[in-house]
C-alpha cells in the first residue's frame, strides 16, 4: 500500500491537473460561441454560391466544362482539416482515418494538411505532402481556404489529380460532430439537380454563357466549400475539446475522492498502529 506521502503527493498532482483542464474548458466555451457565430454566417454564402451553380446546370442540357469533366482516375488528391493541438477526444484521429477511405494506393495519393495533427498522421504512412498550413485550425481565415483552393485547382486542371477530396469534420451540436469525405473536384452535377424549381431556371438568362459563367463560378464554390469546412472543422475541434476536457475535470474529481479515501484510511492504519504499540508497549512494565 502507498504511504500517506506518496498519496498526498498524488493528490496535489491530480489537483493540479484538475485545474488546468478547468481552465482550457473554460478557454474552449468562449471560442466555440464565436466559432459557432461564425459557422451561422459562412453558410448563407455556400447556400447562395451552390444556388447559383444549380441554377446553370439545371437550366442547360449537355453542360460541358473542365471542372465537371469526369476522366480515368489515376491520381488523387486529398485535403485533411484536423486541429494544430490534441486533448480533443478522438477529434483528430476519426477525420483522418476518414481521409484514408479515398486511398487506394499511397503512391498515387498527394495530400494538403491544415493542422500539424494531419501532417503528422500522413507523414506516418508515407502519403506525399504537397503543403501543410498550420496555426490556423481554431481560427481560419478566408484568404486561407483561397490558397488551399488554388491549389487544388491547380492540381486538378494540370492533370496532377483526377479527383480532390476534402476530409473535414461536419458539425451537428455541441456535443455530435461527424467525419465526412466529399469530393470537390470534378463537381458532379447530379447534386445540384433539385437545388432549383422549373421556375427559377426559366427566369434566368446567363451573358455571355452558361460556361463562362461555370467558369467564375466554380473556383468561387470550391474556395467556399473548403473555408466552410475549415469553419465547421474548428466548431468541432472546440466542442470536442470543451468535452474531453470536461470530463477529464470530472474524472480529476473522481480520482481525488478515491485518493481521499486512501489518505484517511491509511492515516487511520497509522493512528492505530501507534495506539497498539503504545498499549503493547506499556504491558511490558505491568
Amino acid at each position: 500500500m502507498a504511504s500517506m506521502r506518496d498519496i498526498k503527493r498524488r493528490i496535489k498532482s491530480v489537483n493540479s491537473t484538475q485545474q488546468i483542464t478547468k481552465a482550457m474548458n473554460l478557454v474552449a466555451s468562449s471560442k466555440l460561441t464565436r466559432a459557432k457565430n461564425r459557422l451561422m454566417d459562412t453558410r448563407p454564402f455556400f447556400q447562395e454560391t451552390r444556388k447559383v451553380i444549380a441554377g446553370v446546370v439545371n437550366g442547360s442540357k449537355g453542360i460541358s466544362h473542365p471542372f465537371l469533366e469526369q476522366r480515368e482516375v489515376k491520381k488523387k488528391a486529398v485535403i485533411l482539416i484536423t486541429g494544430d493541438r490534441g486533448l480533443c477526444g478522438g477529434y483528430n484521429a476519426n477525420v483522418s482515418k476518414a481521409a484514408m477511405e479515398c486511398v487506394d494506393d499511397i503512391n498515387n495519393v498527394s495530400a494538403v494538411t491544415v493542422g500539424s495533427k494531419g501532417r503528422e498522421f500522413f507523414k506516418r504512412r508515407g502519403v506525399n505532402i504537397l503543403e501543410s498550413y498550420t496555426g490556423i485550425s481554431e481560427n481560419p481565415s478566408y484568404s486561407d481556404a483561397l490558397k488551399i483552393g488554388q491549389l487544388a485547382l491547380d492540381l486538378f486542371t494540370k492533370g496532377e489529380a483526377d479527383e480532390v477530396y476534402l476530409a473535414y469534420t461536419e458539425f451537428i451540436s455541441t456535443l455530435s460532430s461527424e467525419p465526412k469525405l466529399i469530393k470537390v473536384l470534378p463537381v458532379d452535377v447530379n447534386e445540384f439537380t433539385d437545388d432549383n424549381t422549373d421556375s427559377e431556371q426559366a427566369l434566368t438568362i446567363y451573358e455571355p454563357d452558361e460556361e463562362a459563367v461555370l467558369e467564375y463560378v466554380i473556383p468561387k464554390y470550391v474556395n467556399t466549400v473548403i473555408f466552410g469546412a475549415m469553419v465547421e472543422s474548428a466548431v468541432c475541434e472546440l466542442g470536442a475539446r470543451m468535452t474531453a476536457m470536461d470530463s477529464a475535470t470530472e474524472n480529476a474529481s473522481e480520482m481525488i475522492d478515491t485518493l481521499n479515501l486512501l489518505y484517511n484510511r491509511a492515516r487511520q492504519g497509522a493512528i492505530t498502529q501507534e495506539i497498539t504499540e503504545i498499549v503493547g508497549g506499556s504491558g511490558i512494565y505491568d
